[in-house]
């Protein structure tokens, strides 16, 4: 078996400073020092499995910050059947305000109506001409709530609103909303499954690359055991490696990503001539960053405890 005769090999007592800790430390380094175009590849395999859904989560937490914005536009529109005088008005609108999810209630009278139909003609309101200003339904603008701008929310509001008297429709973009939903739950979907399928790519790579390292140590692992040394401590210094291998992939994911978010917020204007529709795309929020920094170390860490467990099932 083929040793690397420069590398010298961190001990317990003197060599590896702070006891178990480095040199389990010391012992992972050395492992990934010895098989450097292995785990150079296995890195690389982590980081691009992180960059895709990486990049997958920066377009879905965008769209869903684009949805907040859109949903905070929604209104439900009231029609009634007549004009009422008013103290009922103001007892209709009351109630409606009661409705759990209210936010804002505003009143359009009859002209008004046909004043704001007129200004979307734009150059054709001759077209009115000799139509009486009664002609349109008067009507109340309701603001929602953030919880009740949801499908199901939405339609539970419109359920209760139109079980008050005097109001003959409401509507309120159905289809859109319905079809909005419908795609921001398909992206949850896909972004699940894709998730799913690379955190397997990313066990089975990281897996094979730990048992590479177990195999060519097999001699001495096994001589290590018969002089007393507990499993942990033979472990340990494999699960580390795992850990380095994620820590060291999520570095580059993040690396990679930051250049790409500035690379694209630049890129934009050469290539679209409304480059304002980009001057809200953010970036991912700290606990997203965290949160793929951390999902890289413990994808590490399961890929070398499933390679530990093959190789003791093998031993036993």
């Amino acid at each position: 078996m083929s040793r690397n005769k420069n590398s010298k090999r961190p001990t317990l007592s003197g060599d590896a400073p702070g006891g178990r800790l480095g040199y389990f430390l010391g012992r992972a380094i050395l492992n990934l020092r010895q098989n450097v175009m292995v785990n150079v590849l296995t890195i690389g395999t982590i980081s691009l499995a992180l960059l895709i859904v990486s990049l997958f989560l920066l377009v879905f937490v965008n769209l869903e910050s684009t949805a907040e914005e859109w949903s905070g536009k929604i209104q439900v529109t009231a029609y009634f059947d007549q004009e009422l005088p008013p103290q009922e008005l103001n007892q209709l609108m009351n109630r409606i305000k009661a409705i759990e999810g209210t936010s804002r209630v505003s009143y359009v009278d009859k002209n008004e109506a046909m004043k704001r139909f007129r200004s979307r003609l734009k150059g054709q309101e001759t077209l009115l001409d000799g139509v009486p200003a009664d002609v349109l339904p008067a009507s109340v603008e309701i603001a929602l709530k953030r919880s009740s701008r949801q499908e199901g929310a939405i339609e539970h509001y419109v359920a209760q609103l139109k079980k008050v008297p005097g109001i003959n429709e409401v509507q309120y973009g159905e289809e859109w909303v319905r079809r909005f939903n419908a795609f921001m739950n398909f992206l949850r979907f896909l972004g699940a499954l894709l998730g799913a399928f690379l955190v397997l790519a990313v066990l089975f790579i990281v897996s094979n690359t730990i048992r590479l390292t177990i195999y060519a140590r097999k001699d001495e692992l096994e001589v290590m055991e018969l002089v007393g040394a507990t499993r942990f401590f033979i472990k340990a210094p494999f699960l580390v490696e795992g850990m380095i291998q994620g820590a060291a992939g999520s570095i580059c994911t993040l690396i990679i990503l930051v250049a790409a978010y500035f690379g694209f917020l630049h890129g934009v204007p050469n290539f679209v001539p409304i480059s304002g529709t980009f001057t809200g795309f953010s970036f991912l929020p700290p606990a997203h960053i965290a949160g793929i920094f951390i999902g890289g170390i413990v994808l590490g860490l399961l890929g070398s405890l499933t390679s530990l467990r093959r190789f003791s099932d093998n031993q036993s």
